[in-house]
């Protein structure tokens, strides 16, 4: 089993494997929850995965806060609270608008350029989510222990990258090689500034 260390210590350039374990913790060694991992192919065009995903609205937040889904992926807005809500982002990534509305709408937004969108309602203003557009079909979101993992990489060279929107700086990708063998593991410690909480009335 190999293992890799982002951050003080050097990561292995070869893997042979083609199923990484991924633990994300801060920089005081607690697990990091929705942190979005992907490994982006180095050569060849990467395949279409499911290009369908849900954000729901519920008791007036966004479920789940964060998502990440492939190029080209159709999302729909549920809204499961009995009170309109207005969906929009103006993110370079995707700018769109869904204006006052209850239920689902009949089309969904499809996210066709990668890249961070940020999510909001005009009603309330509390409500925000983070969407992360990637170009690859290959990426997992870290759960309540910072664990996640990829899985079926073929061979080939990749950069591994992670992402989470409380994130203070961009950690930098790293290259590795998937070959078959063991699984091979590693550790992601990311900077954190959460955002600032205020009460706000529901």
């Amino acid at each position: 089993m190999k293992r890799c260390l982002y951050g003080l210590l050097a990561c292995l350039p070869l893997l042979c494997s083609a199923q990484l374990s991924i633990n994300v913790t801060d920089a005081g060694g607690q697990p990091v929850a929705d942190a979005v991992i992907y490994a982006d192919a180095l050569s060849g065009k990467p395949p279409k995965g499911k290009l369908n995903a849900t954000i729901d609205q519920i008791d007036k937040e966004f479920v789940p806060l964060v998502t990440v889904v492939q190029t080209g992926t159709a999302i729909r807005f549920p809204n499961k609270d009995n009170i309109r809500h207005n969906i929009y982002s103006f993110s370079p990534a995707k700018v769109f608008d869904l204006k006052l509305y209850s239920g689902t709408p009949a089309a969904p937004i499809v996210f066709d350029k990668a890249g961070q969108v940020v999510l909001g309602c005009n009603i309330h203003d509390w409500m925000v989510a983070y969407l992360l557009v990637v170009d690859t079909p290959w990426f997992d979101k870290s759960d309540a222990k910072g664990m996640a993992s990829l899985v079926g990489l073929p061979a080939g060279d990749y950069l591994l990258r992670v992402w989470h929107p409380y994130q203070s700086t961009e950690a930098p990708a790293q290259k590795i090689k998937v070959g078959s063998g063991a699984e091979s593991r590693f550790v992601f410690r990311l900077k954190l500034a959460p955002p600032s909480t205020g009460t706000h009335a529901k």
